[in-house]
C-alpha cells in the first residue's frame, strides 16, 4: 500500500519504518527540513527495539507536502495535535477525494477540527478524516535516523467522521495493521484519550523534579506515586462522565491498561507499575515539553469544554488547565481546541451525537 506519513518525530519515524519493513511504500514529510536531514542522508530509518533491528529504506523524504501525499491511499498524520490545524490548511488544496486522512492520534476533537478546517479552506470538498484513540507505539527517536520501539499496543480504537466511513477505513488499515479496531464514533476515540490522563498531571505535579533533574527519572514508574495516582483517578472519572453524557461507555484507564498491555492491579498506580512496557521511559527534559503544551490545549481543554456543553463538572481537569496556564504564561482555553474551533459551539447533546454517526 502507498502511504504518506506526515511528521518525523518519535511516532512518525516509528510508523514509517514499521510500515516499510512490513512491505509498504512509504513517503515521509516534516515541516522542518533539518528534521529530515538524517533520514535523507541515511536513505531511510534504522528501527530498533520490540520489532527487532532492521533498516527501513525510504525513497521520498521531503518538506513538500503536495509531493509527499501525491497518489497515496492513506495519509497518516503523526504529529503533536497542535500541528493538526496547520496541516489541514496546507492539505486542503492538494488532497484527493479517494484519500483517507488518519490522525494518529487525534487527541480530543482532532478529526472534527481537521475536517472543519479542510472544508473551510476548500468549500464543497468533503474529506474522509479519521482519528486513532492513541499512538500505536511506545517509541522514542534515538538518533537522527534511528527510532526505538519499546512496545506496540495490542488494540487501538479508531473512528472516522461520520462513522459510516469506518468500514472503508478499517478495510484499508487491516492491510497494514491488525491492532486497529473500529470505535463506535469519534466521541469514543476522542474521549478514550489516555494521554489526557497520563501526560499533563504527572508533568505539572512533578515540575520541580523535572526542572531539577532535567527529566532524568522514569516518567511512569517513578513519576506516578500512590498519591499522584489518586489525582489521575479523579481526572479519569471526569473523562468517563463526559463520555457517558455523549452516549459513549468508555473504558477506565485501569481497564484500558489491562486490555492493551495485560497490566494488573486495582487502581492506576498499581496498573502502571505492573506494565513493563513503561519501564525505562524517561520524563520530559523541561516543563515546556508537549506533555503539557500539547495535551493541555488539545486534550484537557476540549474535554472540559465538552463537559460544560453537556453539563458535566470537571473540577480537577479545570485545575490542571489553570496550573498549566500559570506555568507556561498561556491562556490554553483561548488557544486550544475549544467549542468554536471544533465547530460545535451552541449545539445540543442530541446534535453532538447525531453529527458523528
Amino acid at each position: 500500500m502507498r502511504v504518506a506519513v506526515l511528521g518525523a518525530g518519535n511516532g512518525g519515524m516509528a510508523m514509517a519504518a514499521h510500515m516499510v519493513i512490513k512491505g509498504h511504500d512509504v513517503s515521509i514529510y516534516d515541516k522542518y527540513p533539518e528534521t529530515l536531514e538524517g533520514i535523507q542522508k541515511a536513505g531511510g530509518i534504522y528501527l530498533k527495539g520490540a520489532v527487532g533491528e532492521e533498516f527501513a529504506p525510504i525513497n521520498l523524504v521531503s518538506s513538500n507536502v503536495a509531493e509527499v501525499v501525491r497518489n497515496r491511499e492513506l495519509i497518516m498524520i503523526v504529529t503533536p495535535a497542535f500541528a493538526h490545524r496547520g496541516l489541514a490548511e496546507i492539505l486542503a488544496p492538494v488532497i484527493e477525494a479517494s484519500q483517507i486522512i488518519i490522525l494518529h492520534p487525534g487527541r480530543t476533537g482532532g478529526a472534527l477540527e481537521v475536517k472543519r478546517t479542510i472544508e473551510k479552506n476548500r468549500p464543497g470538498f468533503v474529506p474522509v478524516v479519521a482519528e486513532a484513540q492513541t499512538l500505536l507505539y511506545a517509541s522514542r527517536k534515538t538518533g537522527e535516523a534511528e527510532v526505538t520501539i519499546y512496545g506496540i499496543k495490542n488494540r487501538v480504537a479508531i473512528a472516522a467522521i461520520p462513522a459510516k466511513h469506518n468500514e472503508l477505513m478499517i478495510d484499508k488499515l487491516n492491510g497494514i495493521f491488525e491492532e486497529f479496531y473500529p470505535a463506535e464514533n469519534i466521541w469514543e476515540t476522542s474521549l478514550m484519550n489516555i494521554g489526557a490522563v497520563f501526560h499533563p498531571a504527572p508533568s505539572i505535579l512533578n515540575c520541580a523534579r523535572i526542572e531539577d533533574t532535567k527529566g532524568d527519572f522514569e516518567y511512569y514508574h517513578q513519576g506516578i506515586s500512590p498519591s499522584l495516582g489518586k489525582v489521575l483517578e479523579r481526572i479519569d472519572r471526569e473523562r468517563v462522565e463526559v463520555a457517558k453524557a455523549l452516549g459513549v461507555n468508555t473504558m477506565t484507564v485501569v481497564e484500558w491498561l489491562k486490555d492493551v498491555y495485560g497490566a494488573e492491579g486495582q487502581n492506576i498506580y498499581e496498573a502502571v507499575h505492573s506494565n513493563k512496557v513503561y519501564g525505562g521511559i524517561k520524563a520530559p527534559m523541561d516543563i515546556n515539553a508537549r506533555y503539557i503544551s500539547e495535551d493541555v490545549p488539545m486534550s484537557l481543554v476540549p474535554i472540559s469544554e465538552l463537559g460544560r456543553l453537556t453539563g458535566v463538572k470537571t473540577p480537577i481537569i479545570d485545575a490542571m488547565i489553570t496550573l498549566a496556564d500559570v506555568l507556561h504564561g498561556k491562556d490554553y482555553r483561548a488557544e486550544g481546541r475549544n467549542l468554536e474551533s471544533m465547530g460545535i459551539k451552541g449545539m445540543e447533546i442530541k446534535e453532538l451525537i447525531s453529527m458523528v454517526r
